[in-house]
């Protein structure tokens, strides 16, 4: 991945978040998600590569941009994967709710799964405890070894789970356990992300989420260092067949960071559009737009903060 290019990938998704940004509270979630969309679609259509969006809005005859296969870029330079979420918490924009960011991840050809839209079963943890999780054993067998790996106890765990009816015995569990629970309305790429931070607050991310998001995070997570296992785990009977015309015969395999992100051709970029505990939002004043972002690259391993003031004038 050319730093160059991961450097233009944050201006798209600073154009993305701020469209975005502006409907923050407004109650109007698909406004918010087609401004990101558009935003982000026009930025990357002026950046020098070939990009096939892998996963992105949805099939072509759901989605009229961004959709699963659509080309973008100039068509001159390398030649990309993507997988994308102009806006990934839309309800948090809407309602003007915690946590909401823009994101990119890219790699060469073939080099990020091709996951149908749907539902994984997840686990992610940073570098420390990377080798201690198994998506196999019970809830209260992973922290124990997450909280050895990370010399602590048990009861000095945070563990982050999207608030659902689905995750309500794992919460018990969690608890059961002795472990912290903070709850998030959404954002499990966040979620899962921050826990490669240690001044984050978070130590473990568990619970289903979107399987778009879990591609999302294994690539950061896996150029941080750390770790995410993912399982499918289908909304309804339809998805099956879609999870196995992806290449997926084995509806019980669990896919490690490696098998979401192949390679050290991969770039994970980010901007926040409301504060999360990744990033920080859109800031707008008088005469300037303040954005908040982070890049990092596999090659390299390099992680970017990024505060970057967009000034106009009226």
């Amino acid at each position: 991945m050319d730093r160059n290019l991961a450097l233009e990938f944050v201006r798209v998704t600073e154009a993305a978040a701020i469209e975005a940004a502006k409907w923050v509270g407004r109650g109007e979630k698909k406004k918010a998600d087609g401004a990101a969309v558009a935003a982000m679609r026009k930025r990357f259509n002026q950046v020098d590569f070939k990009g096939t969006v892998v996963i992105g809005e949805g099939e072509k005859d759901e989605a009229p941009m961004l959709y699963n296969g659509e080309k973008v870029g100039t068509g001159k330079g390398p030649e990309m994967d993507l997988a994308i979420d102009p806006l990934e918490c839309t309800d948090s924009v809407a309602f003007g709710r915690y946590n909401a960011i823009s994101v990119i991840a890219a790699g060469k050809k073939g080099s990020l799964l091709h996951a149908p839209d749907t539902y994984m079963e997840k686990i992610a943890v940073g570098k420390k405890a990377k080798d201690s999780i198994d998506l196999n054993s019970p809830v209260e067998s992973n922290l124990k070894r997450i909280a050895k790996a990370l010399n602590k106890k048990i009861s000095d765990l945070t563990v982050m789970v999207l608030d659902r009816e689905r995750h309500v015995k794992l919460i018990e569990e969690i608890r059961k356990a002795g472990s912290r629970v903070r709850l998030i309305t959404d954002g499990d790429v966040s979620a899962a992300i921050a826990t490669c931070f240690s001044d984050s607050g978070v130590d473990v991310y568990m619970g289903i989420g979107g399987s778009t998001e879990g591609v999302l995070a294994s690539v950061a997570l896996k150029i941080m260092g750390g770790e995410i296992l993912c399982r499918f785990k289908p909304k309804k009977d339809s998805d099956i067949e879609k999870i196995k015309a992806a290449g997926v015969k084995d509806l019980n395999k669990v896919f490690t960071s490696e098998d979401m992100a192949k390679g050290k051709e991969l770039s994970f970029t980010a901007t926040g559009v409301i504060d999360g505990p990744l990033l920080n939002g859109v800031v707008f004043g008088k005469d300037k737009i303040i954005t908040h972002s982070i890049v990092t690259r596999g090659i390299s391993g390099t992680i970017r903060y990024i505060t970057t003031y967009h000034h106009y004038y009226k």
